[in-house]
């Protein structure tokens, strides 16, 4: 089972990729430079959107059940 340090350090690194992502591609349309048209920043925000969707989708529905295990009842 994974620790709890471990799943908190790997959320903040993922979010702080995130927002890396998001500050580079900011800072490239100030200088007139978008980086929309390019494929990969848009599998990238779909793949969020979706891990997003997936996620909260899942423990509203396990929650709402009552049959959530242990795991998600912690941390609802």
């Amino acid at each position: 089972m994974l620790q709890d340090g471990f799943i908190l350090f790997a959320a903040f690194a993922y979010l702080g990729v995130l927002f890396g992502i998001a500050y580079y591609a900011d800072r490239r349309s100030d200088l007139g430079r978008s980086v929309i048209s390019n494929p990969y920043i848009y599998t990238l925000s779909i793949a969020v959107y979706c891990t997003a969707w997936t996620f909260y989708g899942s423990v509203g529905r396990a929650a709402s059940r009552m049959k959530a295990p242990q795991a998600v009842n912690r941390y609802i």
